[in-house]
């Protein structure tokens, strides 16, 4: 099941994306302790790996950790980071692309199950990761709630930063569950314009998805400090579970 998320993801993406994608080390902190207590003793999976912002400092707790990414230009730039050598990366479609490994925890932050823009391509994703799960094993996702109670009656778009450097407009199609997220990135003068699809999933959709692989729900937290999901979180971190046995 091809999803040719490459196509979003290629030299420009590459060449930018550290830079645009900064993560608080505070906040980065809490995701790799969050992430090397689910994953125990190990070893870890990273869906859309990237350029490793998540998996080098996982990796440097003392978690060995994989990687799938479907972009080799985003590898390419992983490559060139100190400890890199040591995370095995498969070039390929996180739908579809198999390591021979089985792990103790597969893992897809950042919102990136909604880079996959069908049901179809999503429901093949925790196919894959239950397929990489030792028995046991655990698959994490964070990702956003859809936004929609911010949306007024007919409201299609929805404006999520306006910063000195860039702008961000949300464009939403309650119908097909579709929404294209509109960057204008601004550098020294010069601007540039990119538009990303996705698909927005409800986090009880994604329960009903984890059951078809054979999952099931152990954790859901707001964040990764583990506060409490509730009804105006607007983002959640998830654990679901493969059986022992």
């Amino acid at each position: 099941m091809a999803t040719d998320l490459d196509g979003y993801f290629g030299k420009a993406m590459a060449d930018t994306y550290d830079q645009r994608h900064t993560t608080a080390p505070d906040v980065l902190d809490r995701i790799t302790t969050r992430l090397a207590g689910l994953a125990g003793d190990g070893p870890a999976l990273e869906f859309a790996i990237g350029t490793g912002r998540v998996a080098l400092p996982l990796l440097a707790r003392g978690i060995p950790v994989s990687g799938i990414e479907v972009s080799a230009e985003m590898v390419e730039k992983l490559r060139q980071k100190d400890g890199a050598d040591q995370i095995a990366v498969a070039i390929g479609d996180m739908t579809t692309a198999r390591l021979a490994d089985h792990f103790a925890l597969v893992f897809l932050i950042c919102n990136t199950i909604d880079n996959l823009t069908t049901q179809d391509a999503q429901v093949a994703c925790f196919q894959n990761a239950a397929a990489h799960l030792r028995p046991g094993g655990r698959f994490v996702i964070e990702t956003l709630v859809p936004p929609l109670q911010k949306l007024g009656h007919g409201q299609t778009t929805l404006a999520f930063d306006q910063s000195p450097d860039h702008w961000g407009i949300d464009e939403f199609d309650v119908v097909t569950q579709s929404y294209s997220s509109h960057h204008l990135w601004i550098d020294n003068g010069d601007a540039q314009q990119v538009s990303v699809p996705f698909r927005y999933v409800w986090p009880a959709e994604l329960d009903l998805m984890a059951r078809l692989a054979g999952l099931s729900l152990e954790l859901r937290w707001g964040d990764w400090d583990m506060s409490p999901f509730t009804a105006i979180s607007p983002k959640h971190v998830s654990v679901w579970r493969k059986p022992v046995a």
